[in-house]
């Protein structure tokens, strides 16, 4: 009514509500009030959806004005196309919707972004205009209230506010920089799952972040996953690519060796970066990325192996879990429906599948039953967490893989002396470094638990007669691997104190001449509880205990 140029493109509802594509349209969110005037006016007539079924011909009348509703109509292979009618609005549309516009009670329009027209950046570019919608006020309230508090925690804000990591033009869409404090943050992660990996037996390798295509082919990956890869490039006539996966590369290490039933499990983990192409429309900062680095891992065992070996990976992410304090979280057991789609014997599914939800019985983990989410070549579980706003992100996998194995011939010496092929389990208890970080940020809002935190404690001096002291007590922090940070600027102390608070710094020493004179530090945690009086060495072998322990504060 308002825009009666706009031509319609699709309308589905999403995890928060609803959006709606447009072509030919032009607005901006200040514009909202007038449509949702305009909307309320609607509400108020108690105008009734009907549902309409109309021939191809029929439809092809109605749309003949919507070139986009026209290009979905093609793709509508029943003889009868479904329209809903609302007053002198009608849409394609099988429904089912509410019966009259009185019954939509509380609904609001959140933002706009843009789209191309199905996802295809060589189509046109659409408007899209998301909403929201709830049964009352009270929920809309509670809604638009959790999502002012996810904005406040948005990585990309944080990210941007505590010099985490940033984006350069000139390096590309996609290609987060990581800088200093960031990259703290990264390597503690990576410095605890090692730590992990090693009290379960697991060997680091490190592999190159190109193949030959070869490689790719042998495994499937090219041109299966051709749409999520980069182009190949030509050196020495060779095609090389940027690795999608790490799995190739691991098994290479696996048949660099004659391997026997002594050495499985084989547990193969890396740190390693893979590049996939992200379209640029889906890319959020460190959530959605071009650059992962995964926390791979790939085991090579017995078929009589993979229970165990699964129970091994559950306990790694479930202690992952309870050390970053994700107290909710439940598995997704990913298992094959009656579709061709898959590889491998029935009876290697079953023994999979039984495996898998022994193990998950076994550890008393939540889960769900996911038929036909498996991968084509193994079942899987997916690792699912809630944050302190209840978000649900998807973290870690574990997927039992017959199939490169049998691509590859994989090979080891059993106890009869006989060739068997090994089974293999892809496993990756963050997901990604990049993406988990990302959801860190939001989780913790910034204040990240002390063994986590860039900077954990900051040294504010309140005259130039007490930078000596300061340093001295920076110096000893430095020789006990705490990161430190001294502030002997020319500034006033409530402004000092203001800088630390808002870098979300766990620990603020003040030193004044008392402190000077007494050879003491003023604590101020990050809550605001300030102590007079602390001796220096006490505090430091409380802080040792805190990043030992990893406690959360």
């Amino acid at each position: 009514k308002l825009y009666p140029n706009a031509k319609l493109g699709i309308g589905p509802n999403v995890e928060d509500g609803f959006y709606y594509d447009f072509g030919n349209l032009r607005i901006k969110e200040e514009d909202f009030e007038s449509i949702e005037k305009e909307m309320h006016a609607i509400i108020k007539k108690d105008i009734k959806f009907t549902m309409q079924k109309k021939t191809r011909k029929e439809a092809e009348k109605i749309l003949k004005n919507e070139e986009f509703k026209l290009d979905l109509l093609k793709n509508i292979k029943d003889n009868e196309i479904y329209f809903y009618e609302s007053g002198n609005f009608i849409d394609l549309c099988k429904g089912p919707h509410v019966s009259s516009t009185k019954e939509i009670k509380a609904f609001k329009l959140l933002k706009i972004s843009s789209a191309y027209w199905k996802g295809n950046q060589g189509n046109e570019q659409l408007q899209r205009i998301y909403g929201t919608a709830f049964a009352t006020e009270k929920e809309l309230e509670g809604f638009l209230k959790l999502k002012e508090e996810a904005e406040n925690r948005s990585h990309i804000k944080l990210g941007k506010d505590l010099g985490l990591f940033f984006l350069s033009p000139l390096v590309g869409p996609g290609l987060p920089l990581i800088t200093p404090k960031g990259t703290i943050i990264r390597e503690e992660l990576q410095k605890f799952l090692r730590s992990e990996q090693l009290k379960h037996g697991y060997l680091p390798v490190t592999t190159p972040h190109i193949g030959r295509i070869d490689l790719y082919k042998k495994s499937g990956h090219y041109p299966y996953y051709k749409e999520s890869m980069f182009e190949p490039m030509k050196c020495e006539s060779v095609e090389y690519i940027l690795k999608p996966m790490n799995c190739p590369h691991h098994i290479q290490v696996y048949q660099n060796n004659l391997r026997s039933y002594r050495e499985l499990p084989l547990r193969l983990t890396e740190f390693g970066t893979v590049y996939r192409y992200e379209k640029s429309g889906e890319l959020n900062g460190l959530t959605r990325v071009r650059m992962i680095t995964q926390d791979d891992a790939h085991i090579f065992c017995s078929e009589g192996q993979v229970k165990s070996e699964i129970l091994g990976v559950i306990d790694i992410v479930l202690n992952i879990f309870k050390v970053l304090n994700f107290a909710s979280y439940r598995a997704r057991f990913g298992t094959k429906d009656n579709s061709n789609k898959y590889i491998g014997s029935d009876e290697f599914w079953k023994k999979a599948e039984k495996d898998i939800e022994d193990a998950l019985k076994e550890k008393k983990m939540k889960y769900d039953k996911a038929e036909g989410e498996a991968a084509f070549y193994g079942p899987k579980i997916d690792f699912i967490v809630k944050d302190v706003l209840g978000r649900e992100w998807q973290l870690g996998t574990v997927q039992v893989d017959y199939n490169l194995p049998q691509r590859f011939e994989l090979a080891y010496e059993g106890q009869d002396g006989k060739k068997h092929v090994p089974v293999m389990i892809h496993r990756a208890p963050f997901g990604s470094l990049e993406r988990f970080m990302g959801i860190l940020i939001e989780h913790f809002a910034g204040k990240f638990p002390l063994w986590l935190s860039p900077v954990q404690v900051k040294i504010i001096t309140v005259n130039d007669r007490n930078n000596d002291f300061a340093r001295s007590i920076e110096k000893k922090f430095k020789d006990n691997n705490i990161r430190v940070e001294v502030n002997d600027k020319a500034e006033t102390l409530p402004g000092k104190v203001r800088e630390a608070q808002l870098e979300q710094i766990n620990y603020i020493l003040t030193i004044g001449d008392k402190e000077v004179e007494n050879k003491t530090l003023a604590v101020r945690t990050r809550s605001g509880k300030v102590t007079f009086g602390v001796n220096v060495n006490d505090f430091i072998k409380e802080i040792l205990e805190k990043i030992q322990n990893k406690t959360i504060d």
